[in-house]
């Protein structure tokens, strides 16, 4: 019980206390240096609570979450950027602990609480730069979650590598928790360190799992009854009142916990999924949550609580993550909205050049040979026509139209490839609704506007472009580019571009004309031989079992085969 001794907050609070402490150098025994828990680039929901509760619940060494923003500090802007995750952290750290005053969202006084108790990599650099020991400091250990491969590798050190924005640190991963594809990248793990790579829904699952193998976080519900030592009542709380504020402790990070889940299974409705580790960590969160001593605690004022067979209603918990995940890009850019949920890899294709000089995003190396080519995938949950409305909605020209929107959103996404220096980019959408009520190409003979052609589906869309470039580097991408298209009609069951949904037919004809996609079913992308131009396609997916797990390895294969 001794991790439940201290509240979610406070605990970040003592994380943040031991970070600035280890920059002022003020750490000297090893057994207290800080190991960081770093989630994945995209800092999604999964990613943040993961490190989050891992880093709660490990020990003897102090943990240290951190949040995987090198552009977003702690605050306002992570408010505003990551609305869902302040509303599974609000919705979970209440009611409040024991000692703890309730905190809303949009007070003022929020960006003060998440400042003082969360770090970015953006906070990270910033302390660096106002710290002495910037240029002393020793690697610095991590446990990766939801990733297993940090995107600056050292050549020479298997496991070693830095961050973006944080290039002078280098990281020793000691662990990892992840439900990718293996990079490769991983040195051998000790034993007392956690270490747990298989496909889940969730990331979160594998890290209760795995905190559970090793014994941080056992299963069974804190008990009152529990036989507890003599007490002297006058000296320190009673052996009760430890274990019922552990309790009110363990429902929090149990709810905290169960967000990444029904968010990234769709509360259990993506069935594909859905995996068994899901399933099990979801009981065992559960019941955490239902236990008896966390009712004694809250009591009703314990949103979803009651006396009855059902109580907690994990279904509005849901939907109020959920929506605000949703709502959550109405109030940002173009780019905020590209770079939201947002992965870069850098492959080096079978024609190029091993001189280390070679850098992705630049012109290439001097001979007929192209560098290492640099991808990047966004993931959206609108649809394209809604990004195309919103990028020409966003344009300070006033005399833009509704036939401009193509256009408006191309220079706002090769703007976005530039400042990355990305070679290759693809968007993905995923978003529910119902289908047009025109039948579409795909439609069931048998379907009608009236039955299941207007049933609410979940639809992705994929949009690949190799950015405005010139030279050996474009002719590679597009290279690239067109294998990828050739496995992804297998693969993904790519179809010919279509409004989704009825609010899209206007710009989605527009969007068809820009992107001129021709008749036959080999050349459905444009593809402008003359430099300069941007190389395109767009298609429905298909299969909307696959995600950018699984699209992502595609495109990079297609990279390194060229």
């Amino acid at each position: 019980m001794s991790a439940l001794n201290r509240s979610l907050f406070r605990f970040l609070a003592q994380s943040l206390q031991t970070h600035h402490r280890f920059l002022a150098g003020r750490i000297s025994r090893p057994e207290e240096t800080p190991i960081y828990v770093i989630g994945n680039p995209s800092a999604d929901v999964d990613s943040i609570i993961s490190a989050l509760v891992y880093a709660y619940f490990a020990h003897p060494r102090p943990h240290v979450p951190l949040i995987n923003l090198p552009d977003v500090p702690s605050g306002s802007e992570l408010r505003r950027l990551r609305p869902e995750f302040l509303e599974a952290l609000h919705l979970a750290t209440h009611p409040a602990a024991p000692t703890e005053q309730p905190w809303e969202i949009e007070a003022d006084t929020t960006p003060d609480l998440l400042r003082s108790h969360l770090l970015t990599v953006a906070d990270f650099a910033a302390h660096l730069a106002q710290s002495s020991a910037a240029d002393t400091l020793p690697t610095v250990d991590a446990v990766l979650v939801d990733w297993n491969a940090l995107p600056n590798r050292s050549p020479s050190q298997k496991g070693h590598g830095t961050l973006p924005g944080l290039e002078t640190i280098t990281f020793n991963v000691v662990g990892c928790i992840d439900h990718h594809v293996d990079e490769d990248f991983l040195p051998p793990i000790a034993a007392d360190q956690p270490f747990l790579l298989q496909p889940t829904g969730s990331c979160i699952s594998l890290v209760v799992s795995m905190l559970e193998r090793m014994g941080r976080w056992t299963p069974h519900p804190l008990s009152s009854t529990s036989t507890s030592p003599a007490h002297n009542p006058t000296t320190s709380p009673t052996p009760d009142a430890e274990l019922t504020t552990a309790a009110a402790h363990e429902h929090q990070l149990s709810k905290l916990a169960l967000a990444p889940i029904l968010i990234d299974t769709a509360n259990f409705t993506a069935k594909e999924k859905v995996t068994d580790a899901d399933t099990l960590s979801y009981s065992f969160l559960r019941a955490k949550i239902n236990s008896t001593n966390c009712q004694q605690q809250l009591g009703s004022i314990a949103v979803g609580i009651s006396s009855g067979e059902k109580l907690w209603d994990h279904h509005a918990f849901y939907r109020r993550i959920a929506t605000a995940k949703e709502h959550s890009l109405e109030l940002l850019t173009v780019a905020e909205v590209l770079g939201r949920d947002y992965k870069e890899w850098v492959e080096v294709p079978s024609s190029a050049s091993s001189s280390p000089g070679d850098a992705p995003g630049g012109s290439g190396s001097s001979g007929d040979k192209p560098a290492a080519l640099k991808i990047g995938i966004s993931s959206v949950v609108k649809s394209l026509p809604w990004v195309i409305r919103k990028a020409n909605h966003s344009n300070s020209n006033a005399n833009a139209n509704a036939s401009s929107a193509p256009e408006v959103f191309l220079a706002e996404l090769d703007a976005f490839a530039r400042q990355r220096g990305l070679d290759i980019v693809v968007l993905m959408t995923a978003f529910a609704g119902p289908a047009p009520s025109s039948p579409s190409p795909s439609a069931s003979p048998c379907s009608s506007p009236g039955n299941s052609a207007r049933k609410e589906r979940f639809h992705r869309e994929l949009f690949v472009a190799v950015p405005f470039a010139v030279g050996n580097r474009r002719d590679t991408a597009v290279a690239a580019a067109e294998a990828f298209v050739r496995r992804g009609r297998t693969a993904l069951g790519l179809e010919r571009w279509r409004a989704l949904l009825d609010e899209d037919e206007a710009v989605g004809q527009v969007w068809l004309d820009c992107v001129a996609q021709e008749q036959e079913q080999e050349h459905e992308h444009e593809h402008d031989s003359q430099e300069g131009n941007m190389w395109k396609g767009v298609w429905v997916q298909g299969d909307v079992t696959k995600s950018r797990k699984q699209v992502a390895p595609l495109v990079r294969e297609a990279v390194c085969a060229v």
